[in-house]
C-alpha cells in the first residue's frame, strides 16, 4: 500500500517542490531487500538465464542489461532522477560533461553540417566545437552578442543543424534569453541545445523555457563535493526529427526494418545518442552514478545557500575600491539583471568573474593571498574556489578574444561554496589589501 502511495505521489511531481521531487523522483525501493539508497552494481556484465535472454537482452528488451558500457541499474536510477527534474522525456549518464557535449553533437552532425553557437562557452566546448569538429569537415560560427537575437537569425545557413549556448555563461554570469533562442531555432527547424551546468534544474530547467536538450557537467553542482565525473544528456522529447535534415533519426532503418523514430518515438534521439557513446565508450562508473544521485538529493539545499552567499559577496566586492568590476547578474547594476530575474528568481548561481586593479599582477597577488578560496579548475564545489582564465581556461585566446569575452588581466573567477559568507569577505578583503601593499612596494 505505502508504494502505491509514494509512486502515485511521486506521479504528480508538478505537485511537489523541487527539493521533496530530488529526493523521491524515480526512486525506488526495489528488489528482495528493498534498500532505501539506490544499489551501487558495480559490474561490468551481467548473467543472461540462458540462450534466449541472451538474444533478447541484446535486442533490447525493457529493463533487461547486458554489458555496463550499454547500460546500468545504477546509471539509469541516475538518468531517471535527473530527468525528472529537468522535465525531461529520458536521459543518458556518460562519464564527464564534455562527454555529454561530446556525445550530443556527434548523434546529431555530420561532415558538412554547421553549428551556431554562443561565444560565451567553457573553454573546452568551444575548442570541441572549434577544433575537432573542424577536423571533421563540420563548421562552426560563433556568435558574440548572445543577447542579439538578430545576431542569431542572420547566421543561421542552411546546413545549420543545431543552435549551442549555456545558460548561465562561464565564466561572466551571463544569462541567455532561452526562449528567444528557441523561437530562433524552431522557426528553422532546428533543435535548441543548452548547457545548463551551472544553473542546474534547482534554479532553471530550460526544457521548459523551450530548449530541446540540456547537457550538464554532473561533476560540478549536481555530484557537489569534487569527487566523480559525470555528465548528462537530457531530451525533451518533442523536436520533429525529419528525414530530410536528421535522417540518423527518421530516414535510416534497421535491422528490423523501422527507423529509430519510428522505434523510439519521443525517445529517437536519445536511443541514437545511446548508441553513439556505446560505440565510442564514454563509461561512466556505476559508483560515480551512486554519488551524483547522493548529490542531487542535497542539491537544492546547496545551491540555495551558495547562490545566496554569492549574491552578498558580489554586493560586497562591487563596492569595494581596490575592484574594477564584477560581473553577477544578480547585481542591479548588470545589464543581464532582468533576464536574471526572469530566468532564474530563486538565486542566479555562484561562478562569477571579479576583475580586481592591478591587472595580471594583481590577479596573481590576491589569488595567491585567498586562504579559503582553493585555487584549482573546478567550479561548483562545496568549498570555495579561485581561477585566473586568462593563464589557465582561456590560455589559448589571443588579447581580442579575451577582450570580447570580457576576460582582463585582472580578472578571477569565483566559484562560491558551503563558507560563511563573512568569512569569505574577510578573506578576499585581506587578500585584496595585501596585494595593493605588495603592488605599491615593487613599484616604489
Amino acid at each position: 500500500m505505502r508504494s502505491s502511495t509514494v509512486a502515485a505521489m511521486t506521479h504528480a511531481s508538478d505537485r511537489l517542490g523541487f527539493a521533496t521531487r530530488a529526493l523521491h523522483d524515480s526512486a525506488d525501493a526495489e528488489g528482495p531487500h528493498r534498500p532505501r539508497a539506490t544499489p551501487i552494481h558495480l559490474t561490468a556484465g551481467f548473467v543472461f538465464d540462458d540462450f534466449d535472454d541472451g538474444q533478447a537482452r541484446f535486442a533490447g528488451a525493457e529493463g533487461a542489461y547486458s554489458y555496463t558500457r550499454v547500460s546500468n541499474p545504477t546509471n539509469a536510477a541516475a538518468e531517471r532522477r535527473i530527468a525528472a527534474l529537468e522535465s525531461g522525456t529520458g536521459a543518458l549518464l556518460v562519464g564527464s560533461g564534455q562527454a555529454a557535449l561530446a556525445t550530443t553533437l556527434l548523434a546529431l552532425l555530420t561532415s558538412g553540417d554547421h553549428i551556431l553557437a554562443s561565444s560565451a562557452l567553457y573553454e573546452g566546448s568551444r575548442e570541441f566545437i572549434r577544433s575537432d569538429l573542424g577536423r571533421l569537415g563540420i563548421s562552426a560560427t560563433l556568435v558574440d552578442e548572445i543577447d542579439n537575437v538578430e545576431a542569431w537569425e542572420q547566421a543561421i545557413r542552411p546546413e545549420t543543424k543545431l543552435l549551442f549556448a549555456e545558460s548561465i555563461a562561464n565564466p561572466r554570469n551571463q544569462i541567455l534569453d532561452i526562449a528567444a533562442i528557441a523561437d530562433v531555432a524552431h522557426r528553422h527547424g532546428i533543435p535548441l541545445v543548452i548547457d545548463s551546468t551551472l544553473a542546474t534544474p534547482a534554479l532553471l530547467r530550460p526544457l521548459e523555457h523551450g530548449a530541446d536538450i540540456v547537457v550538464h557537467s554532473a561533476s560540478k553542482f549536481l555530484a557537489g563535493h569534487g569527487t566523480v565525473l559525470g555528465g548528462f544528456v537530457v531530451d525533451a522529447g518533442r523536436f520533429a526529427w525529419t528525414a530530410e535534415r536528421y535522417p540518423q533519426f527518421a530516414d535510416e532503418r534497421g535491422v528490423d526494418g523501422l527507423t529509430t523514430l519510428e522505434r523510439q518515438g519521443s525517445l529517437a534521439f536519445l536511443e541514437h545518442a545511446r548508441r553513439v557513446a556505446m560505440r565510442f565508450g564514454p563509461v561512466p562508473s556505476p559508483l560515480n552514478a551512486f554519488l551524483i544521485i547522493q548529490g542531487i538529493e542535497t542539491l537544492s539545499l546547496r545551491v540555495q545557500r551558495q547562490s545566496s552567499s554569492a549574491l552578498t559577496i558580489a554586493e560586497w566586492l562591487s563596492t569595494h575600491p581596490l575592484v574594477e568590476s564584477v560581473n553577477y547578474s544578480g547585481l542591479a547594476s548588470s545589464p543581464d539583471h532582468e533576464r536574471a530575474q526572469r530566468y532564474l528568481p530563486d538565486g542566479q548561481g555562484s561562478v562569477f568573474a571579479v576583475t580586481v586593479r592591478g591587472g595580471i599582477d594583481g590577479a596573481r597577488e590576491v589569488n595567491n593571498a585567498l586562504a579559503l578560496f582553493t585555487p584549482m579548475t573546478h567550479l561548483g564545489d562545496v568549498r570555495s574556489l579561485v581561477l585566473h582564465p586568462a593563464t589557465t581556461t582561456h590560455l589559448l585566446r589571443d588579447e581580442e578574444s579575451l577582450r570580447r569575452s570580457g576576460i582582463e588581466g585582472g580578472t578571477l573567477r569565483l566559484s562560491i561554496g558551503l563558507e560563511e559568507p563573512a568569512d569569505l569577505i574577510a578573506d578576499l578583503d585581506q587578500a585584496l589589501q595585501l596585494a595593493a601593499t605588495r603592488l605599491t612596494v615593487s613599484a616604489a
